[in-house]
């Protein structure tokens, strides 16, 4: 096991951040992400769950905002509906220095929080 990372989101903070600042979404998120998420009822819950993902990442490396781009962590969905990890640019560079080979992840939400637990092996 090379880390662990988990990380927790206020759904209720996150939706007041985005309506704040409306260009947020793109600068967190990728395309395929925000078009997944704009397919629910309410687009915010799945946000906030991949913005949980893509920070529990961080921790799981070791390291803190700004050793990579939001968009170089992107959260998709395996055929079974699983969620997987999909890492480029200066992520997928971090973990290969790491030596991660193996990316777990689980993600949660309720209508006020999102949970993401990621594992690097």
């Amino acid at each position: 096991m090379i880390g662990i990372g988990i990380d927790a989101v206020d759904i209720d903070r996150f939706r007041r951040s985005l309506n704040r600042q409306a260009s947020i979404a793109d600068r967190l998120f990728t395309p395929n992400e925000l078009a997944y998420a704009r397919k629910a009822k309410d687009p915010t819950e799945r946000l906030a769950v991949r913005f949980a993902a893509k920070e529990a990442v961080m921790k799981a490396l070791g390291v803190g905002l700004g050793a990579f781009g939001f968009h170089d962590v992107e959260v998709r969905r395996h055929d079974s509906g699983r969620p997987e990890l999909h890492l480029s640019g200066a992520a997928h560079d971090l973990a290969v220095a790491a030596g991660v080979t193996v990316w777990h992840l689980s993600m949660t939400h309720t209508a006020t929080q999102a949970q993401a637990i990621v594992a690097a092996e």
